[in-house]
């Protein structure tokens, strides 16, 4: 299924929801695994950011590479330890390998690219 394609199919998201960079779509793998993720966790996903431009990455202080500028990377709201269990759970339930956890969010790719079967934390 293409990208182009998906959206009239999903629940849970929209394509406003994952960003926008010139010439950059959302990995339809990455927004499929999420809609799952999100139907199995059972609490909301507000995607807080999906595709950067390279300047909207350098000024909010992103890796050079990072997986939001090529749209094989989100960052999710996360708050409460409940909601983090859950949306942890879900994720790695649904395949995802690559998980970042910070103190208000949880970020999530599947840039095949890099190292998988990683956890890391963005405030240590």
């Amino acid at each position: 299924m293409e990208s182009a394609n998906i959206w009239q199919y999903l629940e849970y998201f929209t394509r406003d929801e994952f960003g926008y960079a010139q010439g950059v779509e959302p990995s339809t793998d990455l927004v499929l695994r999420l809609e799952q993720a999100r139907e199995i966790a059972g609490v909301p996903f507000v995607i807080t950011s999906g595709i950067r431009s390279n300047e909207h990455n350098a000024a909010v202080g992103g890796s050079p590479g990072s997986s939001h500028l090529t749209g094989n990377a989100v960052d999710i709201a996360c708050t409460t330890s409940s909601d983090r269990f859950a949306i942890l759970h879900a994720l790695i339930e649904v395949g995802f390998e690559r998980i970042g956890i910070g103190s208000n969010f949880i970020h999530v790719d599947n840039d095949r690219s890099k190292p998988q079967g990683v956890c890391w934390r963005y405030d240590a």
